[in-house]
């Protein structure tokens, strides 16, 4: 019923528990989930788990923010993005939180990163998992820059754990991108966020839990996981005036629209 589109299942905080994990997912009827990779060095562990289990799938792509990591180059992004129950690139982006006293500018290899993602997930027609933090006119730039609107040829994908106000959004969209809410939802300090959720096309939609971080409210500061994501699907239902049923249904056929090799649940 319910569909997890990001969490990271690999980390120490899930695999360690894995079985558990997978049981309450069924308990909360959510049946399917996307393992999202984040460095070339773990992409083996999220790959092992879709091909483990029938209601997992995984992405190949190195995050935006992890530095010291085996850098990828086209042919890596390539090779590993056509293995089997790969569905898409990524976690790729920008991310300028963390500068530690750099400028912008100082961060050009994140940009060429991003470009290298872009660019393999255009030759392989699979979608973009796009974090983007502190960075979106950039991260939009790039994408415009690399052909990115949304027209043929184009990758498309999800802008994930979405945080960001409604002229982000609408740009994204105007680019053919899906936006996916997390448990950030939730947080009473997210008014901006709700207001963003409402707005997004219903066909356009995603949630996702991007755990082991981001619980939803009431278990905020907990290690979260996929079995929480109902509550993700709870308040966006609250936010538009739906039942639960209906974001469900609507969020699982945008992820089977999207990732375009994951078998209806």
């Amino acid at each position: 019923m319910f569909t997890d589109s990001h969490c990271h299942l690999n980390f120490p905080e899930l695999v360690t528990n894995l079985p558990a994990i997978l049981q309450a997912m069924s308990q909360a009827r959510v049946t399917r989930a996307l393992c999202i990779c984040t460095t070339l060095e773990e992409f083996d562990g999220v790959h092992q788990l879709a091909l483990q289990h029938d209601n997992l799938w995984a992405t190949a792509g190195v995050h935006p923010d992890n530095e010291g990591v085996r850098e990828p180059v086209l042919a890596d992004l390539l090779t590993l993005g056509g293995l089997p129950r790969v569905v898409g690139i990524g976690e790729t982006g920008l991310d300028y939180y963390r500068l530690n006293g750099r400028s912008v500018a100082d961060m050009a290899w994140q940009r060429e990163r991003f470009r290298v993602h872009i660019r393999a997930a255009r030759q392989l027609g699979k979608p973009l998992v796009i974090h983007t933090r502190s960075a979106s006119e950039d991260t939009l730039n790039v994408l415009r820059e690399e052909g990115e609107d949304g027209s043929t040829g184009s990758a498309g994908g999800v802008f994930h754990c979405f945080t960001e106000d409604w002229s982000v959004a609408k740009a994204a969209l105007d680019l053919g991108f899906y936006i996916s809410f997390s448990g950030i939802l939730t947080f009473k300090s997210a008014q901006i966020l709700r207001d963003v959720a409402v707005q997004v096309p219903m066909d356009r939609l995603l949630i996702e839990t991007d755990s082991p971080y981001l619980a939803p409210v009431p278990y905020r500061g907990k290690t979260n996981n996929p079995s929480y994501v109902p509550l993700v699907a709870q308040k966006l239902a609250e936010l538009r005036g739906v039942a639960v049923e209906e974001i469900a249904s609507v969020t699982g056929r945008n992820f089977e629209r999207l990732f375009a090799g994951v078998i209806s649940a």
